[in-house]
């Protein structure tokens, strides 16, 4: 696969990874490796620069289904063509534009991978969710097919059949368990929804899911550039104090802000975060909570 010019592997890739550790994938700058449930069984893709190409190779039952999507994992298919035009209504967003113009955003294709990963964020700080992901892939699941030591995602139908008390001990309070395991319930179907919109209409049906979960998942499954995380606890802060000057920001707010970049909303959002850019911080950090010890 030949990226475009500047195309930039590690920014467009390593968000499909926890970051320290993912017990299923690893990144080390040149490669990335990522297992994976297909439709046609379990496999791992390798993805690596040769000069100015990207080599994939597959392995598993499910080989051919992620070669198929290689270029979509690694962003290839993301349409950019549109942004520069509207990037040039704000002044910083038209730098960002130009600063990180080779990073794009993946598409895996496999929605439960990222409801999985989106379910255990909410409401709790990145190191818990990292935790509780971590020790369920590890404690859930079977070895990945491949030359590398890594992982499978659970399967879902294991995710569904255990019992909550299981999940507890990894930091699992019941509500995101429950809506976890609804989620693994309708996995199937969820998989075999057409595009972003379907998804997110079926994701948001389901009791414990809402906006902000749905968007954390399409944006990754499918790619999406408009679909802007409703309900999160810094984006909105972010957006207010990058386009406008204010310190903190409501969802409202943050919407009527990001209007002018209509999809490619949740493309700014990236690009703010590659930036560095955030709002003033005031008070306390949010408490780390083990609900493994409630």
């Amino acid at each position: 696969m030949t990226p475009p010019e500047r195309y930039h592997f590690g920014a467009s890739v390593r968000s499909l990874l926890v970051p320290r550790h993912d017990p299923c994938g690893v990144f080390t700058g040149d490669e990335l490796w990522l297992t994976a449930r297909t439709p046609e069984g379990p496999a791992t893709l390798h993805l690596a620069r040769d000069g100015q190409d990207l080599v994939a190779t597959g392995y598993g039952p499910g080989e051919q289904w992620i070669l198929d999507r290689a270029d979509a994992i690694a962003g290839l298919r993301d349409d950019v063509t549109a942004f520069p035009a509207l990037a040039a209504a704000h002044p910083l967003i038209k730098r960002l534009a130009r600063t990180f113009e080779g990073i794009r955003l993946p598409a895996t294709g496999l929605v439960f991978r990222s409801v999985l990963r989106a379910v255990l964020e909410q409401k709790v700080t990145g190191k818990e969710a990292h935790r509780a992901y971590r020790l369920i892939c590890q404690n859930l699941s079977e070895p990945a097919p491949g030359p590398r030591e890594l992982m499978l995602p659970p399967d879902p139908a294991v995710i569904a059949a255990t019992p909550y008390w299981v999940f507890h001990p990894y930091g699992m309070e019941q509500r995101r368990t429950q809506a976890l395991q609804r989620a693994a319930v309708v996995a199937a179907r969820l998989e075999l929804c057409a595009d972003s919109a379907d998804a997110t209409r079926r994701l948001m049906a389901l009791p414990g899911i809402g906006v902000w979960t749905a968007a954390e998942v399409v944006r990754v499954a499918y790619g999406d550039a408009d679909a802007v995380s409703v309900g999160d606890f810094h984006i909105p802060n972010t957006v207010a104090w990058a386009l406008a000057g204010e310190a903190r920001g409501t969802d409202e707010r943050m919407l009527e802000l990001l209007e002018p970049f209509r999809g490619h909303r949740a493309r700014v959002c990236e690009l703010l975060a590659h930036g560095g850019i955030g709002a003033p911080k005031f008070g306390p950090r949010m408490p780390i909570r083990s609900f493994a010890r409630f």
